[in-house]
């Protein structure tokens, strides 16, 4: 038996960053970028390197790049860490797991280190694989609690919900992380939205993939934990963004649309400090008629485009200035 997964780079469209602030935000995975694992039986359970892991470098130089972009452990942790917490949640749960040993491998085309969920895309992909291989069922909503738990109680990484419930439903998400939902069942409330409701999107993000520093983000949580007035305020508005955009959708409005795109990283640049090589990739696309917020923390960026004659010339000042760009296409459903 083989079992081949996949898990899409996400977006964050409107209402990022929500995520941990109990904040509602519309997301949506992008067919572009994915991690793919294969799954199958074998006499021992073996975790294969992957692109990540490479110990072998054409020179010293490459070396200090590899590390700049993928940090000293690799992919390996996050398929023991997925592993490890699927086990657990089956013990937990009163599941019995069959004694099947079998060897996990990974692949991953998701630029790192721009906000595009690449970490969190090979867990959910592992774990996906895990469910079929067991045939577990593990409720759809539940799932991206365990992706999460994979990251923060095993590798102690700083995440949330957010998009690890995008690349568990696929497609457009629209997600309200209310206190009373979490508090009473665990998770949130998912809405999968009519991917036809989303406007001509584009994607760009930075080629040097410049790791973004946590201090920032430390800072403003704690400021929020403090019940710092303008940072509770300003959080408080962008994930009411999120309602206004999904009622825009809906109504067709693509050009106020735009405006609550805008709006969100203006909010955002009020209680964080921007990177000037990110700034640089809104101003320049706004400059050209375009909407543009962050895909998530930096590094990376998502906007809206009215017609041909904005793609074009939004493309060309975007590829000028040094940055990837596309057009995505939008992952399905469940993928």
């Amino acid at each position: 038996m083989i079992v081949t997964k996949r898990a899409y780079a996400r977006v964050g469209f409107v209402g990022n960053p929500s995520d941990g602030y109990n904040g509602k935000t519309i997301a949506f995975t992008i067919g572009d970028y994915y991690s793919e694992v294969v799954l199958y039986e074998s006499p021992e359970l073996e975790l294969r390197p992957g692109p990540q892991d490479h110990a072998v470098f054409a020179s010293l130089d490459d070396l200090v790049q590899n590390v700049g972009q993928t940090g000293y452990y690799g992919g390996v942790r996050l398929l023991k860490a997925a592993t490890k917490k699927f086990a657990e949640y089956c013990y937990q749960h009163g599941i019995k797991l069959p004694t099947r040993n079998f060897t996990v491998r990974y692949d991953t085309n998701i630029p790192r280190q721009v906000g595009l969920g690449g970490s969190s895309a090979i867990i959910t992909a592992v774990m996906r694989a895990l469910i079929e291989f067991f045939a577990v069922d593990i409720p759809r909503e539940i799932i991206p609690n365990v992706v999460l738990a994979a990251e923060t109680e095993e590798l102690g990484l700083t995440a949330g919900l957010q998009d690890r419930v995008v690349q568990v439903y696929g497609g457009v998400v629209y997600m309200d992380f209310a206190r009373k939902y979490l508090a009473r069942d665990a998770y949130g409330r998912y809405e999968q939205l009519d991917p036809g409701l989303l406007p001509p999107v584009y994607v760009a993000y930075r080629k040097d993939l410049g790791k973004q520093s946590s201090t920032a983000h430390i800072r403003v949580r704690e400021l929020y934990d403090l019940g710092d007035k303008k940072v509770v305020k300003t959080m408080a508005e962008i994930a009411s963004l999120a309602d206004t955009a999904r009622d825009l959708m809906k109504a067709g409005d693509r050009e106020g649309l735009a405006d609550v795109v805008n709006r969100n990283f203006d909010l955002r640049a009020q209680i964080y400090p921007i990177r000037d090589a990110d700034m640089e990739m809104v101003s320049t696309a706004r400059a050209a008629g375009a909407s543009c917020k962050f895909c998530g923390s930096g590094g990376a960026v998502v906007g809206t485009f009215k017609d041909e004659q904005m793609l074009g010339a939004l493309r060309s000042a975007m590829t000028g200035a040094g940055l990837q760009f596309i057009v995505p296409q939008l992952a399905p459903k469940d993928a």
